[in-house]
C-alpha cells in the first residue's frame, strides 16, 4: 500500500501545472518559428513539455511516497518425539510403521498452518525424528528447556510431545521450573497396566575402593504383581567373559508391590577396573527379564606405597613410626634390620634409615641401590650413627661432632617454612614435647634444603636443624637429627589422650617425600577409568623432549584391546603441543592399552585400563505414566491425547483457538525525486520532443 504526501500546500500542484501549460503555450502556440507544422504535431509536442515541465515542478517540490508493507508470520508448534528404548518395547512392528505414518501425516497437516519445528528427545534433544528409539534415557525436562531458550521469544503456539511419560534423567518436567507461554499437548504412548515383573530399582556403591578394603553395595530390588513368588539375588565377578558367583541371597516376595534392600559386603582383593554383574532369578510369567541384571563397575586402586623401616639395631622409634604410619591405608610398611640376608631394597618406594650408616654397618650397597633406583629416603641420627659416613652419603645436612656426647633438644617449627601447610596446634605445642637425644657439635644446612624443625638446646634457640628436607640428584631425601621420636607419640598421647599431631607430624613428611613425580617423557591420560557406553573415549598425550619441552613432532599411536584379545588401532591427532584422540563408542566390557611413539629412535610406551558400563534406565521401568502427562497438559494448558487420535490433534488446536498469527507491518518513506525510473522517463520524453523537433526541422 502506497500513500502519496506533500511537505507543500496542495495548491502548489497547479502552479506546477501551470508552469508547464505556460511553457508549452509560449513555445509552440506563440512562437511562429515553425510556420509548417500541422497543428496535430503542435500538440504533441506541448503536451510532451508540458508534462515535462510540470513533473519537473512537481519533483521540485519534493514530495513523499510512503510505502506500507505487511507480513504475516505464522506460529511456531514444537512437534517432539520421545525416541527412547522404552517406547519401541510396546510396540510390534506393524504399530511402529503405522505410528511412524500417522505422525509424519500430523507434521504435514500443522505445516499447512503453523511452522513446525521437529526435535527427538531422549539423551539429548535434536533436530529431526529418526524413529530409531535407541536413546538409553529420557530427559523430559531437558526438552522443555531447550524449547523455551530457543522460541520463548518468538510466536510459539503449541508444544506436541509424544511420550510414555517415563523419565530417568533430569527433573520432574511438571517442576522444572520451565515458564512455557504455549500449551503444551502431550501424545500418551505405552501401557499403564502394570504387569509381573522383578525389577533391579537402584545400586548404590563407591566408584572407588582400596586393594584390601572392604566394600558394600546396596541393591534395590522391587516386584510387580508377584505374590507368592521365591527367587534369590546373586552377585558375580565377571572376567574374561566368566562369571564367578560371589553370594548369593533368597528373597520371598509377599506382596504384589513388593521391595527389598540388599546390602553386599565384598573385598576388594586384586586391582583394577572390577566389574560385577548382580542378577535377581526370573519366575514364571515374567513379562521381560531385560531388567533383571545389572552390571557395575567398580576400580580398585592400589595406591599403597610400600615402605620400609631399616635399623642398625631394633629401637623403640621404629614401632612409634610404624604404627602412626600404618593408619594409613595407603602405605604398607615393614620393618628390617640391615642384617636381613633377604632384603630387597628395590621392592621399596621409600625407606627410613634409622641410625645408618653406622659406626659398624656403612651400609653401602643400601645407599649405593636408593641412589641407582632414585628411591627417596629419610635418615634418622642416632647415637650409633656414624657422623662421617652420614655426612657422605647425603649432602643436605653437614654434622661436625661426637655422637659419644648428647644433648637434649626440643623442637621449633621454622616460621618460613613453605613445602606444606603446618596445622596451628602443631606449631604451637610440638616446642613442649619430651626432648629428643641429639649428637653434640655443630649442625649446618645446605643451600639445597629447607627446614621445618629446628634445635632448642635447653632454653636457647638455636639454627642447628632437627628436621629438614632437601634433593640430591633429583632424589627426595630428609634427615631427622636426633633419636628418641617415641617420646613424642608417648607424651602427645599423655597431654592430649591421643595421637594427632604426632600422626599429623610424621604423615604429612612421609607423604612428602614419598610422593612420586612423573619423569616419564611419554604420558597418556584418558579422561575417565569407567565411561557410560553412550560416551564417547577421550585420550590426551604429552610427549616430552631430553629438556623436558613439549613436543609433537612424531606420530604417536594407540592400540586398545578388549577382554577377548581384539585389538583397536588409532593414531593420536596432533593439537598445539599435545595429541588428542577421540576413540569414539566402544562396547561394553573391560579394555587395556598401549600407547606408543618413536622419540630420538627410542620407542616410549604408556600402558593403562579402563571400562565400558552399559546404561540400562530405560530397561527398569516398564510402565507408562500417562497420569504425568495429564498433568503436564494440564498446567500448560492443553490436552492429553492418544496415538490412534492424531488424525484430530490439528483440528482440536485450530478449534481451542489460542494460536494465533503474528502480522507484521512496515513502513518505509522516501522522495519521490529519488526514483530512478521517474528519471528515465522524463529523459526518455525530452529526447522524443527533439527527435520530433529535428525530423520536422523546428531545430
Amino acid at each position: 500500500m502506497n500513500n502519496l504526501s506533500f511537505p507543500y500546500p496542495t495548491w502548489y500542484l497547479l502552479l506546477c501545472l501551470l508552469l508547464g501549460l505556460v511553457f508549452a503555450f509560449v513555445l509552440y502556440f506563440k512562437n511562429k518559428s515553425f510556420p509548417e507544422r500541422t497543428s496535430t504535431l503542435s500538440w504533441v509536442l506541448g503536451l510532451i513539455r508540458f508534462l515535462c515541465i510540470g513533473a519537473i515542478a512537481v519533483l521540485l517540490l519534493s514530495p513523499l511516497l510512503k510505502s506500507t508493507l505487511t507480513e504475516t508470520k505464522k506460529p511456531v508448534v514444537v512437534l517432539a518425539q520421545d525416541v527412547s528404548e522404552s517406547i519401541l518395547a510396546e510396540m510390534s512392528p506393524e504399530e511402529k510403521t503405522k505410528y511412524q505414518q500417522d505422525f509424519a501425516n500430523l507434521g504435514t497437516a500443522l505445516k499447512a498452518d503453523y511452522d513446525v519445528k521437529e526435535y527427538a528427545f531422549g539423551s539429548e534433544v535434536r533436530e529431526g525424528i529418526d524413529f530409531e528409539f535407541k536413546d538409553k534415557s529420557s530427559n523430559m525436562s531437558d526438552l522443555l528447556g531447550n524449547v523455551y531458550d530457543l522460541y520463548s521469544n518468538q510466536n510459539l503456539g503449541a508444544v506436541i510431545m509424544a511420550t510414555d511419560g517415563i523419565y530417568n534423567e533430569g527433573s520432574n518436567p511438571i517442576y522444572a521450573g520451565t515458564k512455557l507461554a504455549a500449551p503444551i499437548y502431550t501424545i500418551a504412548l505405552g501401557d499403564t497396566i502394570a504387569k509381573k515383573d522383578l525389577i533391579i530399582k537402584r545400586i548404590f556403591n563407591n566408584r572407588i575402593a582400596y586393594l584390601g578394603d572392604k566394600f558394600t553395595i546396596q541393591v534395590d530390588v522391587s516386584a510387580i504383581n508377584s505374590v507368592g513368588e521365591n527367587t534369590s539375588l546373586s552377585i558375580s565377578s565377571v572376567d574374561g567373559g566368566k562369571n564367578n558367583v560371589l553370594q548369593r541371597f533368597p528373597i520371598s516376595i509377599n506382596k504384589n508391590n513388593f521391595f527389598t534392600t540388599k546390602e553386599i559386603t565384598l573385598d576388594a582383593n586384586r586391582a583394577g577396573v572390577q566389574r560385577y554383574q548382580i542378577t535377581v532369578n526370573k519366575v514364571n510369567g515374567e513379562v521381560t527379564t531385560a531388567n533383571n541384571t545389572r552390571e557395575i563397575f567398580i576400580d580398585v586402586l592400589d595406591a599403597r606405597q610400600k615402605i620400609l623401616l631399616l635399623a642398625n639395631t631394633p629401637h623403640p622409634d621404629l614401632s612409634a613410626i610404624k604404627q602412626s604410619i600404618s593408619k594409613n591405608k595407603n602405605y604398607e610398611v615393614t620393618t628390617a634390620l640391615i642384617t636381613d640376608p633377604t632384603l630387597n631394597i628395590t621392592a621399596y618406594d621409600f625407606v627410613v634409615l634409622h641410625q645408618l650408616p653406622s659406626k659398624t654397618k656403612d651400609a653401602t650397597s643400601v645407599l649405593s641401590s636408593l641412589r641407582n633406583k632414585k628411591i627417596p629416603h629419610l635418615f634418622v641420627v642416632g647415637m650409633q650413627s656414624s657422623l662421617p659416613k652420614l655426612n657422605t652419603a647425603q649432602s643436605i645436612l653437614t654434622v661436625k661432632g661426637n655422637t659419644q656426647q648428647t644433648n637434649s633438644v626440643q623442637p621449633i617449627v621454622a616460621t618460613n617454612f613453605n613445602s606444606y601447610n603446618i596445622d596451628n596446634q602443631l606449631v604451637e605445642k610440638l616446642p613442649n614435647f619430651a626432648p629428643l637425644t641429639a649428637p653434640f657439635g655443630e649442625f649446618t644446612d645446605n643451600a639445597n634444603s629447607e627446614v621445618l624443625l629446628y634445635q632448642r638446646i635447653g632454653k636457647v634457640d638455636t639454627k642447628y636443624p632437627l628436621l629438614l628436607y632437601g634433593e640430591d640428584n633429583g632424589i627426595k631425601i630428609g634427615v631427622l637429627a636426633a633419636e628418641g621420636i617415641w617420646k613424642w607419640k608417648l607424651f602427645d598421647y599423655l597431654q592430649h589422650e591421643n595421637h594427632d599431631i604426632f600422626d599429623e607430624l610424621l604423615g604429612k613428611a612421609f607423604q612428602f617425600l614419598s610422593v612420586k613425580e612423573d619423569k616419564r617423557k611419554f604420558r597418556v591420560d584418558v579422561s575417565k577409568n569407567i565411561f557410560n557406553e553412550n560416551e564417547a573415549v577421550f585420550f590426551d598425550a604429552e610427549l616430552y623432549n631430553n629438556n623436558y619441552e613439549r613436543i609433537n613432532d612424531p606420530d604417536a599411536t594407540i592400540v586398545i584391546t578388549d577382554s577377548e584379545g581384539k585389538n583397536f588401532n588409532f593414531t593420536f591427532s596432533k593439537t598445539g603441543l599435545t595429541y588428542t584422540l577421540n576413540a569414539g563408542f566402544l562396547p561394553v566390557g573391560n579394555y587395556s592399552y598401549r600407547a606408543a611413539v618413536m622419540s630420538n629412535g627410542v620407542e616410549l610406551d604408556h600402558k593403562g585400563q579402563f571400562s565400558i558400563r552399559p546404561v540400562q534406565l530405560e530397561v527398569y521401568e516398564t510402565t507408562a505414566d500417562h497420569g504425568l502427562l495429564r498433568l503436564l497438559s494440564a498446567r500448560y494448558g492443553g490436552e492429553l491425547i492418544y496415538a490412534d487420535q492424531l488424525n484430530a490433534l490439528p483440528n482440536q488446536i485450530k478449534e481451542k483457538g489460542t494460536i494465533k498469527p503474528i502480522i507484521y507491518e512496515t513502513s518505509k518513506t522516501r522522495s519521490i525525486i529519488n526514483i530512478r525510473w521517474l528519471c528515465f522517463i522524463l529523459l526518455g520524453l525530452l529526447t522524443l520532443e527533439w527527435f520530433l523537433r529535428r525530423y520536422f526541422g523546428t531545430y
